[in-house]
């Protein structure tokens, strides 16, 4: 996408990967040599806050923001393994003596540098995410107790029938939402703990993606639970 175009989507509205509004485009901060490197964004309390641009995904019309959380989990879903084989296969080379101890240890050493180092950002990529399905488990409570207080005010004749309608939908809609989000931080952290401790021997002889890792995992779970109140005929009162 050219620059001209990107800077068509000042203004635009922002939209997390669930639809939910988040913000707009405020501008966007560029190199000396004219890329672009960043992404202002303005939420809906007046407060600016600044992005990479690999958080942001143009489909069109929409400005759709991956979660630093979800980008980076799929970065370290594919390196861990993949330093750990390179690592595997410098040993192998050692055994064979294709190359010297000494070549060994300077690569090797390296090798652990970095694996630190990418470890230590999976943990904290768990420990957010453990954090984000706490709060959308108090989201997906809340949604719960609304809905449900919306049918007793409905049961009783203090909402009439379109507006129950149009507020149990939005009710609805936005579980559904809440829900999804919730599943894709518990795949999230779930493949990041796999790959953190190695436990998965496929994941060593061939590191599969991040979006692969999370297909896999995704038929093995149901899908998100829908509430649905099904009201009881000619009942008029609680």
């Amino acid at each position: 996408m050219s620059n001209s175009n990107l800077f068509l989507y000042i203004g635009k509205p922002v939209r997390n990967e669930y639809g939910k509004l988040i913000a707009k485009v405020a501008s966007f901060g560029l190199t000396p040599s004219g890329k672009f490197e960043s992404v202002y964004l303005e939420s809906g309390d007046g407060q600016f806050t600044k992005h990479p641009m690999e958080n942001l995904r143009f489909n069109g019309a929409e400005v759709i923001f991956i979660t630093k959380i979800k980008s980076q989990a799929s970065v370290l879903s594919d390196h861990i393994p993949l330093i750990w084989r390179k690592d595997e296969a410098l040993k192998d080379l050692l055994d064979k003596k294709r190359i010297t101890s000494d070549v060994f240890q300077t690569l090797h050493a390296s090798f652990t540098n970095v694996l630190t180092q990418l470890k230590k950002d999976a943990q904290v990529i768990i420990d957010e995410s453990t954090i984000e399905i706490e709060r959308c488990k108090e989201e997906i409570n809340s949604l719960s107790y609304a809905i449900a207080n919306l049918e007793i005010e409905h049961e009783i004749g203090k909402v009439d029938e379109q507006t129950y309608q149009t507020a149990f939908q939005l009710l609805q809609d936005t579980l559904r939402r809440a829900t999804s989000e919730r599943t894709d931080y518990e795949l999230t952290k779930s493949k990041i703990s796999s790959v953190l401790l190695g436990d998965s021997q496929d994941t060593m002889q061939k590191p599969k993606t991040f979006a692969e890792q999370v297909n896999v995992a995704a038929t093995k779970l149901p899908e998100p639970p829908v509430v649905v109140y099904v009201k009881e005929v000619g009942k008029t009162g609680i």
